[in-house]
């Protein structure tokens, strides 16, 4: 049977084999549209996941239509709306381009109104078909329950790539984080586990062992990853952090870093050298460029005023501000550049982190707030973009809230951002999506669909560091704990 006539037929079930009828002769009416998650007027892939909502509107009886400008439609009753999987997905594969039109109909008092028509608009561009995050409880110093997830985006698969509960003892259980992907696959990849038992997790072909990267003089091992797009190198910041709680600042937490600076680990020579190692800069968050030679990260020119460091810190942390900086690298040489500015937040009295490149090359996508490192708890932080062709520098309009923007990475053919947000309650971090068209525009976002659309109500977890995969991690979460029971691999410092 051919693509062309399996859709046809599909269409032609979902339009006509269903026992439930549009309501005929309904009156229109202008009452909003209110569905839980806000799926309207906004820009899907056409290979998503269905979106799931539920009607926040009270009636006795609901049908729903959705039709695609195209061809073909879906008609689903209830005030929770479920559209069927294979059937969902020929409606957008049919209507890749186009659009698909939302009617909702309500019955009140035995007559049926209609809805107010929504569009959204169906992309030709695909979407990258995993995505991997943590899910935490949005505390401070709490690990007992500790998940890193992967996701289909084209369905609602999702399993552990490990979880802290397989170890059985309160004193065994790692606070895990920091995962990290070579180039969008998961052959390469990386993770840390921090307490008993913990280390570096390094995934090479594969096969995971577990690393110490404390060498030498370095202030820790390695915090934030950035695996070079084809070489077995990982840039990453060493940090020395700290938490301060506030008793009447608004923020609940400042997370500040003492000292920082970044490495080179190489993974095939098991060795960590300095890229940056300034006693008035604080170097944070590594990425790198597309083609892997030049290497992005935060810097903040930071000179104490006292002798002791972390009470300078302390007292100062709102004048300790980031600006996006480069260097060039030569991966045969395996030397960098000097460092260059690439966009000065501390003259605008800002704090820049987080640099993501764009899979072209052109555009650096990173998070702008008053001041420091750690934005996720900042409210005002959003997301600002800079054509680097131009110079030219902006807020990502139609992504940001009047709440936390953070978090956020490229899909593998730059169309598509995934982005921290939290801008449903002001304390979960839950991730949204927008459609990016290569010229620096975004569209509306969207929460990543679930199958129960009231979960996020009921999640009392964020979602942390969402990260774009072509393809699924096929390493167990069995042999990522047995790689934690055995010692430790000591990386070698080299100058």
């Amino acid at each position: 049977m051919t693509t062309r006539l399996y859709l046809l037929l599909v269409l032609a079930c979902m339009t006509h084999a269903c026992s439930v009828e549009i309501p005929r002769h309904a009156k229109e009416v202008t009452l909003p549209v209110a569905i839980s998650p806000d799926y309207t007027g906004i820009t899907i892939p056409y290979n998503i996941a269905p979106l799931h909502f539920t009607i926040l509107l009270d009636a006795e009886e609901y049908v729903t239509v959705a039709r695609g400008t195209r061809s073909g439609s879906l008609i689903v009753r209830g005030k929770e709306i479920h559209f069927p999987l294979k059937a969902w997905r020929a409606l957008l594969l049919a209507n890749k381009g186009e659009a698909i039109l939302l009617d909702i109909y309500l019955k009140r008092a035995g007559e049926w109104l209609k809805l107010p028509r929504t569009r959204n608009r169906v992309s030709p561009d695909p979407i990258d078909e995993y995505i991997a995050y943590r899910l935490i409880e949005p505390g401070y110093t709490y690990y007992w329950d500790l998940s890193i997830r992967q996701r289909n985006l084209t369905s609602f698969e999702e399993r552990d790539i490990f979880n802290n509960r397989i170890y059985p003892q309160s004193d065994q259980r790692l606070c895990i984080n920091c995962h990290s992907f070579q180039n969008y696959r998961t052959a390469h990849m990386q993770f840390h586990g921090r307490g008993d038992r913990g280390g570096t997790i390094i995934v090479k072909e594969g096969r995971p062992i577990k690393v110490e990267l404390k060498a030498g003089d370095l202030v820790s091992g390695g915090v934030y990853p950035a695996w070079h797009p084809y070489e077995n190198l990982i840039a990453y910041s060493v940090n020395q952090t700290g938490q301060v709680f506030h008793s009447r600042d608004p923020r609940k937490v400042e997370v500040q870093d003492l000292l920082s600076d970044l490495i080179l680990y190489d993974v095939d020579r098991n060795t960590v050298a300095y890229i940056a190692h300034d006693s008035c800069e604080l170097e944070t968050f590594p990425a790198w460029s597309p083609d892997g030679n030049t290497l992005y990260y935060a810097s903040a020119p930071y000179t104490p005023t006292f002798a002791n460091r972390s009470r300078d810190v302390i007292v100062h942390y709102k004048e300790i501000r980031y600006n996006i900086v480069r260097r060039t690298f030569d991966p045969i040489s395996r030397q960098f550049g000097d460092m260059e500015v690439v966009f000065d937040a501390v003259r605008l009295g800002k704090s820049a982190t987080l640099p993501r490149i764009s899979p072209d090359g052109r555009y650096l996508l990173f998070t702008l707030g008053e001041f420091g490192t750690f934005h996720i708890w900042h409210p005002e932080s959003d997301l600002y973009i800079v054509d680097l062709q131009s110079g030219e520098c902006r807020p990502l309009e139609n992504a940001n809230s009047s709440h936390v923007e953070s978090y956020h990475s490229w899909s593998s053919n730059g169309r598509w951002i995934i982005f921290s947000s939290r801008r449903d309650d002001g304390s979960y971090t839950r991730p949204y999506i927008t459609h990016f068209d290569g010229e620096g525009r975004c569209t509306k976002p969207f929460i990543l669909p679930q199958r129960d659309p009231s979960l996020y109500g009921k999640l009392y977890k964020s979602f942390n560091i969402t990260e774009f995969m072509v393809e699924p991690v096929t390493t167990s979460p069995r042999a990522f704990a047995n790689a934690f029971k055995k010692e430790a691999v000591q990386a070698r410092m080299t100058r």
